[in-house]
């Protein structure tokens, strides 16, 4: 392998990378720390495997407040074969020692063209209200940059969560909570944990509370299953990318909730609906949303009869949504981290960020 090669394995990796970056800081910090502490062997993997997390999580916390949380196997597939493997690394280093940093200096670049991307995408929701936000404008925003496609599945799950936790709290739609008379004498047998983890009792035998649509958090683009859940037995799948067999499976088999919600692309609908008939789980879907149908009820809830109830509210959990998800980078401590390791100062035209 050259060096050209080399590159190419990298910028595979950077292309395929949300806008957190994980992987690609985690190469980043394994060349600076390669490069300047001298204390690791690039040719062996198990002197930086697991050290080389925390070098990125030390850098994520200082940019984004937070760190990778996807499993321990998902993390380490930025060394299998098809990423940056230990061949690849040494290939890099060896460039990145003789030059001063110009490898971490072209990925930290190829982060902040990204995260400038993202920003200016988001941006979009505080310049706009009720009146001329368009949701259309706003996906096509993802859609348009090939730097933020990656993060889009995202976005849709922000989009799905606003609209469905507004209206699920502007309807006022509550819950009631009871047991069966016939079983108080397991109640009874159990009494504490009724009351402790139930919140019923023998004076209580019912309660009501307010039903909640919730966000499962942020996740990894690895993850699988279940995105939202309800607090009356409803969980919400949302799958922008193409759904396969393999995919509609996993998706179905993960989640033991009997009534589900797909949100998909309208182009999908036929093909979701095919596959889970094929493998006999239709039963278990109570309905597949498209993007069309969010488009119109985006539209009713920002401008149509009940726009003065729904129309802020949305786009406020959408706005809280977003800076939860993508939480924003000040651009001067950026500036101060680039400039404090010198990369201000490297220049090659190989390493040009693209």
């Amino acid at each position: 392998m050259n060096l050209q090669e080399a590159k190419r394995a990298l910028d595979k990796v950077i292309n395929k990378s949300r806008v957190h970056f994980y992987k690609p800081i985690q190469v980043a910090e394994i060349l600076y720390r390669d490069r300047i502490e001298k204390d690791i062997d690039l040719h062996n993997l198990e002197t930086y495997r697991n050290s080389s997390k925390k070098w990125r999580d030390e850098i994520c916390l200082k940019f984004f407040g937070r760190t990778s949380t996807s499993s321990a196997r998902y993390q380490d597939d930025i060394f299998n074969e098809n990423a940056i493997p230990p061949k690849v690394l040494e290939i890099l280093g060896q460039e990145n020692r003789e030059k001063n940093g110009i490898v971490e200096s072209y990925i930290y670049k190829r982060f902040a063209k990204r995260f400038s991307q993202m920003s200016n995408a988001l941006a979009y929701c505080t310049e706009h209200d009720k009146n001329t936000f368009q949701l259309s404008e706003f996906i096509g925003l993802f859609r348009a940059e090939a730097g933020l496609r990656r993060s889009i599945d995202k976005i849709y799950e922000i989009i799905v969560f606003s609209l469905f936790s507004a209206i699920t709290e502007a309807v006022e739609l509550s819950v009631e909570v009871s047991y069966n008379p016939d079983r108080k004498s397991i109640l009874t047998e159990f009494q504490d944990f009724v009351e402790n983890v139930l919140n019923l009792g023998e004076e209580n035998s019912s309660f009501k509370t307010k039903a909640r649509i919730y966000r499962a958090g942020v996740t990894n683009a690895a993850d699988r299953g279940l995105d939202m859940w309800a607090n009356f037995g409803l969980a919400i799948q949302i799958k922008h990318l193409s759904l396969s067999e393999e995919l509609a499976e996993n998706i179905v088999g993960s989640i033991t909730a009997d009534r589900i919600v797909i949100v998909c692309k309208s182009a999908e609908q036929k093909v979701i609906v095919s596959l889970l008939n094929q493998i006999g789980w239709k039963a278990r879907i109570q309905a597949i949303v498209t993007e069309t149908d969010l488009l119109r009820w985006y539209e009713k809830a920002l401008r149509g009869k009940y726009s003065e109830l729904l129309g802020d509210k949305i786009l406020e959990i959408l706005n809280n949504e977003i800076q939860v998800e993508f939480p924003a980078t000040e651009t001067q401590k950026f500036e101060n981290f680039y400039k404090g390791r010198g990369y201000d100062k490297l220049n090659d035209i190989f390493w040009t960020a693209n």
